[in-house]
């Protein structure tokens, strides 16, 4: 069985471009390179990942492309790059030309315009990835679900992603209108859902496996098992759980090995189009999956 993280950060900590660490995120305020990733890849068996945009630069962009040219493990990077600019073509058709540039993010959860998704500027710049074959990852919260619907029925070919549940009130327990946005856009078959940051949503200190429970079984409902992914989001899991408690979280919700086969490697490597590297073991069972 493939392994694969769908969604990890790397980077080298700069107060601006990080500023989103807060104080009582300070752990957070040091470099996290592919030297430490492999690490914890190792300690919790899973093979490959994909690593994805913290910041909003294309140095950042360049930089995880750099990583992943250093460590095999990386098979896929989710940049940044301006949806909004004039010259968003020519920035995708530049960074497509390397093979593990394989989606783009933008850290919509941060914008003051909850509507700034259906910007025709940005809209625009989201109707210029599928010629590249690039995915989106949606990181929104859940009063941004009603847009994120308008959003991705413009574009049924375009394959999207919601990052980390996008964001439920865990440690509050609120669930109840999650749960009908998270419907509402799982009707869209061209729309994912990471199982990913649902540590860091709930109590740091003191959450417990239940705490999660109604939220992932409704995913496993409404996306069924071959539209969700696992994600570590390490390091800031770190805030609340280990990496190998991330892992061990999700995989206690899941029953039966091609459950777990399809949400810990098969489907990220077929919505992210992963390619193999070096390992020719790996190869094989990758080109194997590619093919069926």
């Amino acid at each position: 069985m493939i392994t694969i993280d769908s969604h990890h950060h790397l980077w080298v900590y700069d107060p601006a471009a990080h500023d989103w660490i807060s104080d009582e995120m300070s752990c957070l305020r040091q470099d996290f390179t592919g030297k430490e990733l492999e690490h914890e890849l190792s300690k919790a068996n899973i093979d490959y990942c994909v690593a994805v945009q913290a910041s909003q630069t294309e140095e950042e962009t360049i930089f995880l492309l750099d990583q992943a040219a250093k460590c095999d493990r990386i098979l896929g990077v989710v940049g940044w790059v301006d949806l909004c600019a004039e010259s968003v073509p020519e920035r995708l058709a530049h960074f497509s030309e390397n093979p593990s540039f394989v989606g783009v993010r933008h850290v919509l959860q941060d914008e003051q315009d909850d509507a700034f998704m259906l910007r025709p500027d940005f809209v625009n710049g989201i109707a210029q990835l599928e010629q590249f074959n690039l995915t989106y990852d949606l990181l929104i919260f859940p009063r941004h679900l009603e847009n994120a619907f308008k959003l991705v029925k413009q574009f049924p070919n375009q394959k999207f992603v919601i990052d980390h549940l996008a964001k439920p009130a865990i440690k509050a327990g609120e669930i109840d209108e999650w749960k009908k946005g998270m419907a509402k856009l799982a009707q869209c078959p061209n729309v994912y859902c990471k199982l990913s940051g649902m540590v860091t949503e709930a109590d740091w200190l003191y959450w417990v496996k239940t705490d999660f429970s109604p939220y992932i079984y409704h995913l496993l409902e409404i996306f069924g098992a071959d539209r969700l992914m696992f994600g570590s989001d390490w390091p800031v899991c770190t805030l609340a759980a280990s990496y190998r408690s991330v892992r061990d979280l999700l995989n206690e919700h899941l029953e039966g090995e091609l459950m777990k086969r399809k949400i810990f490697g098969e489907n990220a490597i077929r919505f992210y189009n992963l390619k193999p590297k070096q390992d020719s073991v790996q190869q094989s069972s990758i080109n194997q999956f590619t093919k069926a």
